[in-house]
C-alpha cells in the first residue's frame, strides 16, 4: 500500500525569499557618507547624538533613517530692504556663500530641518536684519560712496547672527544696490552744483592770480620810474656845477678848470678829464 507524503516544493522558494530578505536587511544596516556630506541618524523618529561623517556607518535596519546634508559651500542670493540714517529707502541683493557646520549637523536637523528651511527661515530673515543694521548707520549717499564699509558692517552682523545656528558665512557680495528715483535726481543735481562750484573757485583763483600779476607789474614799473627819476636828478646836479664853473671862468679870466666826467654807470664807467676851454 502506497502512502502519499505532503509536497515540499514550496520550501526552496521560501528559503530563497528568506535569504533575499536577509541580504536586503544586511545592506540596509549600513550607510555610506561621502566626502562633503554629514548624516543624522534617527531611530524610530528620534535624532541620535553624534553626526555621521564621511565613511561607512551601521544603522539599525527597518527602524532607522539617515538624513544626509551637503556641508560643502552653498550659495544663495537673498534680497533685503532698509531705510538709511536720512530716512531714504535702500534696496539690495546679496549673494551669501556659506556652509553648514558638520559637527553641529544634528542640532541643525533638530532645530531647522532641511536646507530649504534653513535658507527660508534663518538665512533670509537674518540677512534682512543685518542689512538694516548696516544701512541705519549711514546716509544713502554714504551707503553708495562707501559701499565697502557698508558691506563690512553687513558681514560682521550676518556672521555673528548665523554662527549661533551652526551656519558658517564664508563670503558675501553686493549683487545689486538700488535707491529711489527722487534720490537719484538729487544726486545728479548735487554733482552738477559741485562741478559749478569747483569751476567758480577755479575762475576766482585765476582772477586773483591775474590781479597779483598786475600788481607786481605795477610795482616793477614804479620802481623803474623812481630809479630813472633819481638818475636824472643826479645828472642834472652835475650839469649845474659845470655851468657855474664856466661862468666863474668867464668872469674872472682865470685858467679854464678841468672837470672830471663819469661816463654812463658810475660802477662800470671810466673817468676822464677834459678842459672846459674846449667847450664851445
Amino acid at each position: 500500500m502506497t502512502t502519499n507524503q505532503p509536497s515540499n516544493s514550496w520550501q526552496p522558494l521560501l528559503g530563497g525569499i528568506i535569504a533575499a530578505l536577509i541580504v536586503l536587511i544586511a545592506f540596509n544596516a549600513f550607510v555610506i557618507i561621502n566626502p562633503g556630506q554629514a548624516g543624522v541618524l534617527s531611530i524610530l523618529g528620534k535624532a541620535q547624538d553624534g553626526a555621521l561623517l564621511e565613511g561607512l556607518h551601521f544603522r539599525p535596519p527597518l527602524v532607522s533613517n539617515v538624513d544626509i546634508y551637503d556641508v560643502t559651500v552653498q550659495k544663495f542670493e537673498v534680497p533685503a530692504e532698509s531705510s538709511t540714517k536720512d530716512l531714504q529707502d535702500l534696496k539690495a541683493r546679496f549673494a551669501i556663500n556659506f556652509r553648514l557646520d558638520p559637527i553641529r549637523i544634528v542640532e541643525i536637523r533638530r532645530k531647522q530641518g532641511t536646507l530649504q528651511n534653513i535658507v527660508a527661515k534663518i538665512i533670509a530673515p537674518q540677512t534682512q536684519e543685518s542689512f538694516k543694521i548696516a544701512a541705519a548707520r549711514r546716509t544713502v549717499e554714504e551707503a553708495i560712496t562707501k559701499r565697502s564699509e557698508l558691506k563690512e558692517d553687513f558681514d560682521i552682523a550676518l556672521g555673528s547672527r548665523l554662527e549661533k545656528y551652526g551656519i558658517i558665512v564664508l563670503d558675501t557680495s553686493v549683487v545689486d544696490l538700488n535707491f529711489s528715483p527722487e534720490f537719484a535726481r538729487a544726486v545728479e543735481e548735487k554733482q552738477i552744483a559741485e562741478q559749478k562750484a569747483r569751476r567758480a573757485v577755479y575762475v576766482a583763483k585765476e582772477a586773483e592770480q591775474q590781479a597779483q600779476a598786475d600788481i607786481n607789474r605795477a610795482k616793477g614799473k614804479a620802481e623803474a620810474q623812481k630809479l630813472l627819476a633819481e638818475t636824472l636828478k643826479a645828472q642834472g646836479g652835475e650839469l649845474v656845477l659845470q655851468k657855474e664853473a664856466i661862468e666863474a671862468w668867464r668872469e674872472g679870466g682865470a685858467q679854464m678848470p678841468k672837470v672830471l666826467v663819469m661816463g654812463g654807470d658810475s660802477k662800470s664807467s671810466v673817468p676822464f678829464l677834459f678842459n672846459l676851454g674846449d667847450v664851445q
